[in-house]
């Protein structure tokens, strides 16, 4: 009697184990199509607004960096709320400011005398 208990305790483990490892792959799979929903529902309208928000971070923080002088690290408080994941990098020698959204959208702004900060042409 003893080993029934046991072989059956073993066996009780074993498909405990499948069970659980089917119920983390429907929902991995949910997760799955779930995020690709969104993604071809609101990936287009994400990448214009993150476009749109690259080239307003390039063109205030070159005007920061080149027209008014300051460091880089300090244009970030002249962005709108809700620009928190835009990055900024600056080129000294081209005087330009490419501002990044990550994995989604990238624009640049130069400096030109005469003219201010002036973004590179969109590529539609």
């Amino acid at each position: 009697m003893a080993s029934f208990k046991l072989t059956w305790q073993r066996e009780s483990t074993a498909s405990g184990r499948g069970v659980r490892l089917r119920i983390v792959l429907v929902l991995l799979g949910l997760a799955g199509i779930t995020a690709l929903g969104l993604g071809l529902w609101k990936g287009p309208r994400l990448a214009k607004d993150a476009l749109t928000g690259a080239s307003f971070g390039a063109r205030i923080a070159c005007s920061c960096r080149f027209v008014e002088g300051r460091p880089l690290d300090q244009c970030k408080s002249d962005f709108e709320p809700g620009m928190s994941m835009v990055m900024l990098s600056a080129d000294e020698g081209a005087k330009s400011v490419t501002a990044r959204v990550p994995l989604i959208a990238a624009q640049t702004a130069t400096f030109r005398p005469g003219e201010g900060c002036v973004l590179e042409k969109w590529e539609q």
